[in-house]
């Protein structure tokens, strides 16, 4: 005989099988406290992490690595010209010096260096001109684990919103930088092997060897030469004053790699201004403004002081001109800088602060930054609350990183110009501030002598020179994360400004 059983007996046979089970084990139940309790669910805001591969300090431990290398190698007597071991404080000071691209030194680079140590040198130009975000993205492609926090982070520094091409990205980074530096030294070498010597008797070999030291110096906006002051007529290049074609290879590849390869890209592909992405329009405009900036003011207050460009004729105080203004980031000099006039010597300071672009060689506080603060606060003057620019609207947290990296690098600025004084009593204001910010902003133009400053005073410019090039991407970073909404919100209270 067939018994029927349905689905609901069925259900509370296994369920009264079940229980006696678990009486067996000794189970102790407990009433369920109400019907509908609520599930409590605690979310732990996300946090940057400050140690370990995530981290963005992950490229400032590398740089500072190969810092120290570099600080080791150079105090190697292989790598003086006498042979003899050099002190930790000049050997530290070029390490950082290069390896940051600023060419700020206290020893000649062609005197006192051995081959060995000007290779040394050049090394650490090449790798340190890579720049904080390109090492970032070049360690990204190396490595086998793409996590997408890196590449988060790789993005925001890029200026690349598509996270699937960074690591091609990076590779065409590293490949267009390798090509243009190779053109460079090709054009030098020409220049100077096949129809202006450099001086007489000197060998094809050593100008090849000239060539390339300047085209990675060049390109990496790094302001260092190797050339002797007695045979080519002066300081840095002084003695290239009259020869417009290098002095426009030099320029073209400075703004070349103080553009990044980001605005280059998309200026190459896109063609049309209508077709930039905003901060290629944001980059083109502030580096317009920055480069007309400093061609008026030096060609305008230069014009008649013979100590600079007084003495030459119209075509030189051009060329000198726009070569002066395009090097704010490079710290090369066709006159000596130490007989400015003041005033251009305040102008000269405000452009190396400005520097050049996001995720590029050169330093300062960028041209993007920039162009955000004068946009927000032109658009905080019409009470406008949406910031926007060219028919888009820029990202309220993109203009809080902006105001925090300026207001972060004028703050270390006068910290350090304290600490310099305080350590540095005799060293002139002028010369000693204009130094400080030479090195911060990573440019390397100087009005005085870096030499003449104690140990103490040339490790805060090395100070300097380090957190002025990895001190406001490393901030940036930092904030990459995309803002969250407070948990909380609390009410609104007026206060006072200004």
């Amino acid at each position: 005989m067939n018994i029927k059983i349905s689905n609901k007996e069925k259900f509370s046979l296994i369920l009264n099988n079940n229980r006696n089970k678990l009486d067996k084990e000794n189970i102790i139940r407990r009433p369920r406290q109400s019907e509908l309790s609520p599930v409590i669910t605690h979310i732990e805001k996300r946090k940057v992490s400050y140690r370990g591969p995530t981290s963005p300090l992950i490229l400032v431990y590398s740089f500072l690595a190969f810092a120290i290398i570099g600080t080791i190698l150079l105090s190697l007597p292989i790598s003086s010209e006498e042979n003899k071991f050099t002190s930790i404080n000049i050997s530290l000071f070029t390490s950082i010096s290069a390896i940051t691209g600023t060419g700020l030194i206290v020893v000649g680079t062609d005197s006192y260096w051995s081959i060995f140590g000007e290779i040394v040198i050049g090394a650490l130009i090449f790798v340190g001109g890579l720049g904080f975000i390109t090492g970032i993205a070049f360690l990204l492609f190396l490595s086998s684990g793409h996590k997408l926090e890196n590449r988060m982070i790789t993005r925001t520094g890029l200026g690349e919103n598509r996270i699937g091409v960074i690591s091609s990205m990076a590779r065409n980074i590293i490949l267009v930088a390798v090509l243009i530096q190779i053109i460079g030294s090709l054009i030098f070498f020409i220049k100077w092997n096949f129809f202006t010597p450099l001086w007489s008797g000197i060998s094809s070999t050593q100008t090849l060897y000239q060539s390339i030291f300047l085209s990675i110096s060049s390109f990496n906006n790094a302001g260092f030469e190797i050339l002797p002051d007695s045979k080519i007529g002066g300081s840095s290049l002084i003695g290239f004053a009259d020869d417009k074609i290098i002095l426009a290879t030099v320029s073209v590849m400075i703004l070349m790699g103080a553009l990044s390869y980001a605005t280059l890209s998309n200026i190459i592909t896109k063609k049309k201004w209508s077709l930039f992405n905003l901060d290629t329009k944001l980059v083109i405009i502030g580096t317009l403004f920055a480069l007309t900036l400093g061609f008026i003011s030096f060609f305008l207050i230069e014009f008649s002081n013979t100590g600079s460009i007084g003495n030459e004729n119209i075509a030189n105080k051009i060329s000198q001109s726009l070569f002066h203004t395009v090097n704010r980031t490079s710290g090369f000099s066709s006159v000596a800088y130490n007989n400015l006039e003041n005033s251009n010597i305040n102008v000269s300071a405000l452009l190396m602060f400005i520097g050049g672009t996001t995720s590029s060689v050169a330093g300062g506080i960028k041209v993007n930054t920039l162009m955000i603060i004068v946009i927000a606060t032109y658009s905080i003057f019409k009470g406008k609350e949406n910031i926007s620019f060219s028919n888009r609207k820029i990202n309220s947290f993109d203009v809080l990183k902006s105001m925090a990296v300026g207001a972060t690098a004028i703050v270390s600025i006068m910290l350090l110009v304290i600490l310099f004084q305080v350590f540095e009593p005799h060293a002139d204001y002028k010369e000693s501030v204009f130094e400080l910010v030479s090195a911060f902003a990573t440019c390397g133009w100087s009005i005085g002598e870096t030499s003449q400053y104690g140990a103490v005073g040339q490790l805060i410019l090395s100070i300097a020179m380090f957190t002025g090039r990895f001190g406001p991407i490393t901030l940036v970073l930092f904030m990459s994360k995309e803002s969250q909404e407070d948990i909380i919100s609390y009410p609104e209270e007026r206060v006072r400004v200004g």
